[in-house]
């Protein structure tokens, strides 16, 4: 098998880092991944963004992005051979998105990295729609990740344990299912959309999904999404988010097929990397099926052309 490339891990530089509440410590350091990267047989990483509250300390997005894009080409620039930059977005100036996707893209940077949402505007919304076509065009895959700061019910409920554990996979789950009501798979169906953490609770309520949206359209009570909810989601791709779960990887094959499932650490906020790996190995899966997850599958969405 060739190395694995880990779909799912972060690096905040510095100068963003100093200005979060949560992320000063162990996510700049370099030289602690690169060594956990290779006692773990991980050739490549892609860094992505975890979402922090650096734009609520720095005066909005714009700051955060142009700090945080440049950094990360740096570091990707130095270490070509071992790390895959995602850049991010601003939100701040919706009309100049497809000219910061050209500053990304123009930086080196091969892939996106976008919030479940942006205080409470999820990916449905038509303002994105010029993002879409920009990633359909010039084949940049998305990656949806988590949103930490005020994600769905924290108005609510607000729990140091709750929040993170609930909370950031359940806007995960709804920026899916609003996506999916907004035509958005359809609209534009040559856009990769990654989702972090198998899509949150997406693979439970597959099923729920189905049976609810059938029975709704026997009422007309929804309107025709030209295919079930199931349908939709077998073209969107899931990443493990470092899961040590057996039956959330089987859970997670009810929905897409081992070519859309990535292999993802979580680093550094999972430590327990070696557990996650396993779970691939020993999933009685096939070769070619654990080789996709593993480093194929990323390695087709990075090459596309």
């Amino acid at each position: 098998m060739a190395g694995i490339i880990d779909f799912h891990s972060h690096y905040i530089p510095p100068e963003i880092a100093a200005h979060t509440a949560f992320f000063k410590v162990n996510w700049s350091n370099v030289d602690r991944h690169l060594e956990s990267m290779d006692a773990l047989g991980i050739e490549k990483a892609l860094l992505f963004y975890p979402t922090t509250d650096a734009h609520m300390n720095l005066g909005g997005w714009d700051q955060v992005c142009r700090v945080y894009n440049q950094k990360i080409s740096d570091l990707m620039k130095n270490r070509p051979d071992r790390f895959i930059g995602a850049g991010i977005i601003s939100i701040d100036n919706p009309s100049t998105l497809v000219g910061q996707l050209k500053s990304i893209q123009n930086l080196g940077l091969k892939i996106i990295s976008l919030a479940s949402s942006y205080n409470g505007h999820y990916l449905d919304e038509e303002i994105f729609f010029p993002m879409y076509e920009f990633a359909g065009k010039h084949q940049m895959p998305l990656h949806v990740h988590p949103q930490i700061i005020h994600p769905i019910g924290e108005d609510r409920v607000k729990d140091p344990l709750l929040t993170p554990v609930l909370e950031y996979v359940f806007d995960v789950s709804m920026c899916i299912g609003k996506m999916m009501m907004a035509d958005v798979f359809r609209k534009f169906p040559e856009v990769k959309f990654i989702f972090a953490h198998y899509g949150g609770v997406l693979p439970f309520v597959k099923e729920r999904f189905d049976n609810t949206y059938q029975m709704l359209r026997g009422r007309d009570l929804v309107r025709d999404l030209g295919a079930s909810p199931s349908e939709l989601f077998k073209n969107l791709y899931f990443d493990t988010s470092g899961s040590q779960s057996p039956a959330a990887l089987q859970c997670a094959l009810e929905v897409v097929s081992a070519e859309h499932i990535l292999f993802g650490s979580d680093f550094p906020a999972n430590q327990k990397i070696p557990a996650a790996i396993e779970v691939i190995e020993k999933s009685g899966l096939s070769a070619q099926e654990r080789d996709a997850i593993f480093f194929a599958n990323a390695q087709k969405l990075l090459l596309a052309k």
